[in-house]
């Protein structure tokens, strides 16, 4: 993992994911922060008068900056400024009070907006990557910056990060105010606690990292381990090795709570030192005052503003430093789910659906050979091969033979490393691959069923209230299901469960079929996808197969020439290459 960049430059990257309405109302939010700020100025400056109110109207009464205040309300004796000082004080302390709690309620909203909207943009950047990056990386490293580490990235990066600027403008605030009762007591305070926190921040730092390194690669191994396990429960119950899921999760797990909670305990802990300080600091204060000429009188209201600024100065300082202990905590983190941020968008991500390229002859492979990296050996090599338009085309050869990766090419999902596909002679490249896609539908040997309904999974990918339902149905007949799923109770808004466990191999088959029908594609692809089913049930699939109408051009993958008895043609693909092609309408 490299953390060779430090938090500001990343900071200063994800800024760059934030969009203009969230920047506004980062703004707006900073506006709020200074207004309460000048409120916080204003309860702790309106201690004074009111106290020394209290213990020495004549002299408030008297004094020169008061008069003012006196001439507008009108007062004639001493006994009548109590009241307008009390009322000041309370609604003083009651506007401070309401406009931290409305900046609390604002940092958090804006917060988990923005946290949402980094979440729906790695998703989205995610699902528009290439095939080639998505066999490339585990998908647990993806579900866990989508799900997780956004999630720290709300609540330990952006949250803290708002945190820390609303403490920093409530300190500047907060000691200006302290500033103008008592300069010296107020700087020599403030200095001590800063230098303080500084001591314990230079103490910190390297613990912080080392937990943020654990916590971004134990919850990436956290969600492995889930994954793992309950993806293969059927080999986990049949093999009696839940202990070793268990093992695996419960290391990966612990490590990940210890790094949390280390984590919480330096961004928590110094302000219980710094509180009994500040009680020390009154104390000394208290007695220093109290030899003073009229101390006692003197003392209460200096005092009670020294008390006061520093129910506010602690809590901002520790808010400040808990803020920059968490971001620092979370840096990992915030790494690995900008990476994510990062990667690119295609171009025909910001277009609307591409329009089909024009397929009348044939497809053309010429010349195509593939490797997914200079380092790796070849796996197609010197494919030269026309396909035409309504033709059924077999393709059978061993494993790793190649015959996947050669339909994953011709379905635009791999761009060759040599050579070129052409459809009627135009060449697919990476900026019209889409308009070849839309010909194209595919069922694979595994059929995924999302847990929802029959009708839902045919119509897959198209949402609830824009399904066309008689085209669900004659996709059924098509790929004879319909008379199965008619004599349902539910019919075909029969639930699936979860990957369609409550269907039988042959019924997903023929699912995804009726799926690749529903959308009238021109071109379907079976990738093996007999290959996993009984006699009986294959048979019946192929004859769902057989059925097609002749305008569909079909290529499918087999391991056995049975499958393929009713082609037009049979490549066989050994070793990277075309080894034989057997066209069967000359027999």
């Amino acid at each position: 993992m490299n953390l060779t960049q430090p938090i500001t430059q990343l900071i200063s990257r994800l800024w760059h994911h934030i969009g203009s309405r969230r920047r506004g109302q980062f703004w707006i939010l900073l506006v709020l922060m200074t207004l309460s700020s000048f409120a916080e100025i204003l309860s702790i400056g309106a201690v004074l008068p009111f106290l020394g109110a209290l213990t020495a109207p004549s002299r408030i009464f008297q004094h020169p900056a008061a008069q003012p205040f006196i001439q507008a309300l009108g007062l004639t004796s001493v006994e009548q400024l109590l009241l307008p000082l009390t009322i000041t004080f309370g609604l003083a302390a009651l506007v401070a009070s309401e406009l931290r709690v409305f900046l609390l309620w604002a940092s958090i909203r804006l917060s988990f907006a923005v946290g949402a909207d980094l979440s729906n943009g790695i998703y989205r950047r995610t699902l528009y990557q290439p095939y080639a990056v998505h066999i490339a990386r585990n998908s647990s490293e993806v579900i866990n910056g989508i799900s997780t580490k956004v999630g720290e990235v709300i609540f330990y990066i952006l949250m803290p990060t708002l945190n820390l600027i609303s403490a920093s403008v409530m300190l500047v605030a907060i000691l200006l105010a302290l500033l103008s009762i008592i300069p010296g007591i107020a700087l020599a305070a403030f200095a001590g606690f800063g230098l303080i926190y500084a001591f314990i921040i230079r103490l910190a730092r390297n613990r912080l990292k080392i937990d943020s390194q654990h916590i971004a690669r134990e919850s990436t191994n956290v969600i492995k381990s889930l994954q793992e396990g309950l993806g293969g429960i059927r080999d986990v119950l049949i093999d009696g090795s839940q202990e070793i899921f268990c093992t695996n999760y419960r290391n990966a797990d612990q490590t990940l709570r210890r790094a949390q909670g280390s984590n919480q305990f330096i961004s928590n802990s110094p302000r219980y030192g710094m509180e009994a300080l500040a009680m020390l600091l009154i104390a000394t204060l208290a007695y220093l005052l109290a030899k003073q000429p009229d101390g006692l009188a003197m003392a209460i209201p200096m005092l009670a503003a020294m008390a006061l600024g520093l129910q506010r100065l602690l809590p901002a300082l520790q808010q400040a430093y808990g803020a920059w202990s968490t971001i620092h905590g979370a840096q990992a983190s915030l790494q690995d789910a900008l990476e994510l941020l990062d990667q690119p968008l295609p171009d025909h991500a910001e277009k609307s659906s591409a329009s089909p390229l024009p397929f009348q002859q044939q497809i053309r492979l010429h010349q195509i050979s593939f490797r997914y990296g200079p380092q790796t050996p070849w796996v197609l090599k010197d494919i030269d091969l026309s396909l035409v338009k309504g033709s059924r085309v077999g393709f059978i050869g061993t494993t790793g033979s190649g015959k996947s990766t050669l339909l994953d090419i011709i379905m635009g999902l791999l761009q060759p490393t040599e050579g070129t596909i052409e459809i009627d002679g135009a060449v697919i490249t990476v900026e019209n691959h889409r308009s070849w896609q839309a010909h194209i539908a595919h069922v694979p040997q595994a059929i995924f069923l999302a847990d929802s309904n029959i009708e839902e999974n045919i119509a897959f990918g198209v949402p609830r209230d824009q399904i066309d339902h008689e085209r669900v149905r004659q996709a059924a007949r098509q790929a004879q299901i319909a008379d199965i799923i008619e004599t349902w109770p539910s019919q075909y808004q029969t639930n699936v469960g979860e990957r369609g466990v409550q269907l039988s191999g042959g019924q997903r088959q023929r699912i995804g079929i009726a799926r690749a029908l529903y959308k009238r594609a021109d071109v379907i692809i079976f990738d093996e996808s007999t290959s996993a089913l009984d006699n009986e049930t294959e048979l019946a699939v192929m004859q769902a197969i057989e059925a097609l109408s002749d305008d569909l051009t079909v290529l499918i993958i087999a391991h056995r020439l049975s499958t393929l008895k009713n082609c037009t043609q049979i490549i066989e693909i050994a070793n990277g290459s075309i080894q034989k092609r057997k066209n069967l309408t000359d027999e």
